[in-house]
């Protein structure tokens, strides 16, 4: 008889929920942990365990204490910090891409130089290092302006500036928080389009595609947020587009990673617009 796994995801979002709730229905599996968890997945017979996503030590010591099989890792804040890293010079099982290749998520920047330096179309855009540096480059960029605060924000990064006055104002703002970088990007319009690919070791598999919504309030008039809502499957897609986004995105996306020897084990959360 096959042994049962005993899982462990790492997270204490509505998506770590949805994962754990889908392993645990798996007849393969024991039982899962979560950690840190949320007070709803007790219901859906989720062990929670508090413990921070990022202290990794204290995360590990639960592996062995637990005779957890397979870690999950859902945050981009414990994949970008090392957290697969960590577990894998323990030789611990885990799955999420390692600290370099989830700068794919953590960088704007280093996510459109790679598309840039892998023929992955994307929008035109520049990174700066200073309100003022990044001001003189508006000159380069029809309104509305995309600005991009370069790092993890949640999905909250980016604002979408009508004119170069907001842009500017936008700008000195960003550094006197503390920015650091920022990038200035091309705005494209269209439906937005979200395709998931799981990435192994050798092969990936594309999951079905959702669509996202990122502007708050009736007819996209409002800021970017981190999503007002999601749905799958997206019937209105046609077949001939999606399989541009394969060809065009997906696979050069895939070639590139392995051409930059970055050990990508995860799921690729690839973010497309249907332009015009």
């Amino acid at each position: 008889m096959t042994k049962k796994l005993r899982l462990l995801v790492v997270g204490a979002g509505g998506r770590e929920h949805a994962i754990a709730k889908s392993l645990a229905q798996s007849s393969l599996v024991e039982k899962v942990f979560c950690a840190p968890g949320n007070v709803g997945m007790a219901s859906d017979k989720i062990e929670v365990v508090n413990i921070g996503e990022l202290e990794f030590d204290a995360l590990k010591g639960l592996v062995a204490e637990e005779q957890i099989d397979w870690t999950f890792v859902g945050p981009e804040n414990a994949l970008v910090a090392g957290i697969v890293d960590s577990f894998e010079a323990d030789g611990l099982k885990i799955f999420g891409p390692n600290k370099e290749a989830a700068q794919l998520e953590g960088s704007k920047d280093y996510a459109m130089r790679f598309m840039d330096q892998y023929q992955i179309p994307t929008a035109k855009f520049a990174t700066y290092q200073s309100s003022e540096t990044a001001i003189a480059g508006l000159k380069d960029f029809s309104e509305p302006i995309v600005i991009k605060a370069d790092g993890l924000a949640a999905g909250k990064g980016v604002v979408i500036a009508p004119s170069k006055d907001e842009a500017e104002a936008e700008i000195r703002l960003m550094f006197k928080k503390g920015q650091k970088q920022i990038v200035l990007e091309e705005f494209l319009a269209g439906d937005e389009y979200s395709l998931f690919v799981l990435i192994g070791k050798s092969g990936y598999r594309i999951l079905p595609m959702a669509q996202d919504h990122k502007r708050a309030f009736d007819q996209d008039k409002g800021p970017n947020t981190g999503g007002m809502g999601a749905y799958s499957p997206v019937p209105q897609l046609a077949k001939v587009d999606y399989q541009r986004m394969l060809t065009e995105v997906v696979e050069p996306t895939i070639a590139g990673l392995k051409q930059a020897n970055l050990n990508y084990q995860g799921v690729l959360y690839i973010g497309m617009i249907l332009t015009a």
